[in-house]
């Protein structure tokens, strides 16, 4: 979803994955490039160069090559909760000025904002939907991370007796 808004919003967007297998899905999305930052020749073509980041990783992952990225002045920030406290280098955040911001979700207000914003651009949800008697397939695969994005259950299928 945050490639659909900021190439809404007019941003030049770039996906930073740790696997391979998305840059199709992130090019489908319509980003601007992608990056794996699992490799290192990638990353450092990228050092000192965003404005922004959106860091939407809960897994837990080092915080400093997303900082490095970043041009002075720039800004991080984290939407998701990782497990372990992240470490920040102090040292690139002062003597880059960069910031480190968190945000969740909004209220009443934000949220139909974001609606509104959705149906004027066209911004959909990729989501898988699937019977309710698969639910527990569909645990076993957000376990091995095999799922896209997001999974609904269709209730439609039950009758209530």
């Amino acid at each position: 979803m945050a490639v659909k808004f900021a190439r809404a919003l007019g941003a030049h967007v770039v996906v930073f994955t740790t696997s391979p297998n998305k840059i199709e899905d992130a090019l489908r999305l319509e980003a601007d490039d992608v990056v794996v930052s699992r490799h290192a020749d990638e990353m450092k073509k990228h050092v000192g160069s965003f404005d922004f980041i959106l860091d939407a990783v809960s897994a837990d992952h080092d915080i400093t090559a997303s900082i490095e990225l970043l041009r002075r002045d720039g800004n991080i920030t984290l939407v998701e909760l990782p497990e372990k406290p992240l470490l920040v280098p102090a040292f690139s955040l002062i003597f880059g000025r960069r910031s480190l911001s968190g945000s969740s979700i909004g209220g009443i207000a934000e949220t139909q904002e974001m609606l509104d914003f959705c149906g004027k651009h066209n911004i959909t949800a990729d989501v898988e939907v699937i019977p309710m008697q698969k639910v527990n397939e569909a645990y076993d695969r957000l376990i091995k991370s095999d799922v896209k994005y997001r999974v609904s259950i269709d209730i439609a299928l039950l009758t209530s007796k």
